[in-house]
């Protein structure tokens, strides 16, 4: 797989896991929804003005972007939390990061 095709399987894995459209997407990024498709099949070589423009769309760090893992219902999940917390403020995400530790701590103890 060549990285155009790479990186567009992964722009549209984040979009997806946000459940958004093309068509949100390219609003989001100021871009048009065809473009995004062509994108996100690896037909387009962007440039990296283009792709930070995706990547604020999709409120993701540059790193997101080039996360390159087997697929599985682990990276989605865990592609869907990272996306649902990206866009909150700090103090919301401390909150929610208190809450999430809590709750795994509550598995850790109902396991033993």
């Amino acid at each position: 797989m060549s990285l155009p095709e790479a990186v567009g399987n992964r722009i549209r894995e984040l979009r997806k896991a946000k459940g958004w459209t093309q068509e949100q997407l390219a609003e989001s990024a100021g871009l048009h929804y065809s473009y995004i498709g062509g994108v996100e099949r690896g037909d387009r070589n962007i440039s990296l003005e283009t792709l930070e423009k995706i990547i604020n769309g999709l409120q993701v760090t540059a790193e997101e972007i080039f996360k390159f893992k087997e697929d599985s219902e682990y990276k989605r999940a865990l592609d869907e939390h990272i996306t649902l917390v990206s866009a909150l403020n700090a103090e919301k995400l401390i909150s929610i990061t208190k809450i999430t530790r809590e709750i795994i701590n509550s598995f850790h103890k109902s396991q033993n």
